[in-house]
Formats: C-alpha cells, structure tokens, sequence
C-alpha cells in the first residue's frame, strides 16, 4: 500500500470576489465559497483512491480545522491521525479578474514529541510499501525529521517519495529516494538548476540522479513535464487550458503518475499521460477536482522519449 504523509495539512478556502478585482481599503465581497480539505500528501491520497489504488493518509491535525479535514477525507481513504494542539491552517485561494493569491495560514505547531510518535507509527505500519512525503513542514519542525524519516523507509525496506520545497532535499536526495518531484522553480532554488529545452533537462536531471534520487518527475507548469529514470528521459506536453487555480495540480500530477507507474516501471508513457491529463483537470476546478475530463485530455497529451 503507498501511504503518504502531510505535516502541515490546511482547508482549502477557493473563493472569487464579486467585481473582478481587489479595491483597496473597501469592502471586497467574495462568492463561489468553496471548502476542501487538503494537504499535498491528501491529495495525492484522493488522486490515488481514485484510480483504484489503495492508500492511507497520514499527517498532523489540531482543533476544529483538524477534524473536517480528517473527517472529510475518510470520505474517501483511511486517515490514520496524530492530533496536535493549536489549530490546523485555513488557505484561502481568491481569484480576483485573471489573477490568482494564495494566502496559507502558518499551521498547529507540532512538537518534537509528535515527530518521534509520527515516525514510531511509519515504522510499525502494516503493508506499508512507499511512503509519499508532500508539503512543507510544520511550525516546530525541522528538515533532520525528513533525515530521520528517510532512515526509518531504509530499515523497514518502504519506498521513499519526496515532494518537498525545503532546501534539505538538495541533501535528502542523498538518501536515494525512489522518486522526487521538484517543480521548475523548486530546481532552480534547491539546486541551482535551469531547464530550458531537452539537452538542459538531461543534463540537469543526470546531476541531480548523481546526487542520490533514483527517478526525478519535473513539472513546469505550461511548459509540461519531464521523467528520467537515470538511463532515459522523457518528455511530455501541457494542455492549452485556462487554470482555475494551480494550487492543488501538482499534487494530482503525482498522485496520477504514482497510481500507473509504481506498478509498473516501464508504463512511463502512459503514466505521464495520465499525470497530465489529472493535473490538467486539477487545474480547472477548485480542490482536486472532479476528474471529469481526465479522459479526454489523455488523448490529447503528446509524450516523447528523447534519450
């Protein structure tokens, strides 16, 4: 079973203001109010459940916020909780005309007592095959717990997938983790690293494969995606879609791409298709989406192997 985890979980508050645009200093009222619960590591969770995958959510939760989220999402998996004290954040997503802010709260405060029952509760999971880590890190951790997770993957033989935007995954990936997914941003500011066309992709992605990740997924957004598995790369297109909100896209990417491949290494064509028909349909509704039109964007995504 992959289970993932999320340490620092939010609702998702998606909202539009009325007129199109923000005003400053006046009353800006919003519609359309829609709530989710959320949490990058979740949503890879609901991704995965439907697919048909089996998965289990765990992550930290604290007060009100806590419990819809975990409430919400047995909706749809097996949440396995650890509670906190303080409250778990609120996101509020507002689009306001053609422009989107994204405005996360901070998050409950999880002490290191926590963290150590967090990893004592991996380490005795039953079935646990692959472990996906997602988000950033709460309020009172730090990225040694990322180093002690990775430890405790390697003794009890689980896979390890790192979505993280900390710095610590320059040395994370020195863990040899199956799989990572840095965006295009996130592998310019972890490891100083442009991709501006194939041979910048092959060589970025050959660096960072030397560094310890076994296989790397890059997203970018518009610009598609690529997948190298350290002796081939791949290649695949973006859809001409109008984004909603992005938010939650890449998360659904991943969760997409995991529910083929983890299975089956060598489907990585059909994987990236998928992955960006998912993210695409993310990319169109508030939360994860709806899937609805998952089907016909497959068809219409191009993949290349280009080494």
């Amino acid at each position: 079973m992959i289970h993932t985890l999320t340490t620092n979980p939010a609702i998702d508050m998606n909202i539009q203001t009325s007129k199109g645009e923000l005003v400053p200093d006046a009353v800006n009222r919003c519609q359309d109010a829609v709530y989710s619960p959320n949490g990058k590591g979740l949503n890879v969770s609901f991704t995965l459940a439907h697919y048909g995958c089996q998965s289990q959510i765990l992550g930290f939760f604290g007060g009100f916020t806590g419990d819809y989220i975990v409430e919400g999402a047995r909706k749809t998996c097996s949440v396995d909780p650890i509670y906190v004290d303080g409250i778990t954040r609120i996101t509020v997503l507002l689009r306001a005309g053609q422009v989107e802010y994204t405005m996360p709260g901070a998050g409950a405060f999880v002490p290191v007592e926590a963290q150590q029952e967090m990893l004592s509760k991996v380490r005795e999971l039953e079935g646990l095959e692959c472990l996906v880590t997602s988000g950033s890190l709460a309020p009172g951790m730090e990225g040694d717990f990322y180093d002690e997770l990775a430890g405790v993957l390697a003794e009890v033989g689980a896979d390890a997938v790192f979505d993280v935007s900390s710095t610590h995954l320059a040395s994370l990936v020195g863990k040899k983790p199956l799989l990572i997914k840095p965006n295009d941003d996130e592998l310019r500011d972890i490891f100083g690293l442009d991709v501006t066309d194939d041979a910048s992709a092959l060589a970025a992605l050959e660096k960072v494969h030397e560094l310890g990740a076994q296989n790397i997924l890059l997203t970018m957004g518009g610009r598609g995606a690529y997948f190298y598995n350290g002796e081939h790369l791949w290649r695949a297109s973006a859809l001409p879609i109008k984004p909603y909100q992005t938010a939650c896209a890449g998360d659904a990417t991943l969760g997409a791409f995991l529910s083929v491949w983890y299975e089956n290494r060598d489907a990585v064509e059909d994987a990236l298709k998928r992955a960006m028909a998912t993210g695409a349909n993310a990319a169109l509704c508030p939360g994860i989406g709806d899937f609805a039109r998952v089907e016909e964007f497959v068809a219409q995504v191009q993949v290349e192997q280009v080494r």
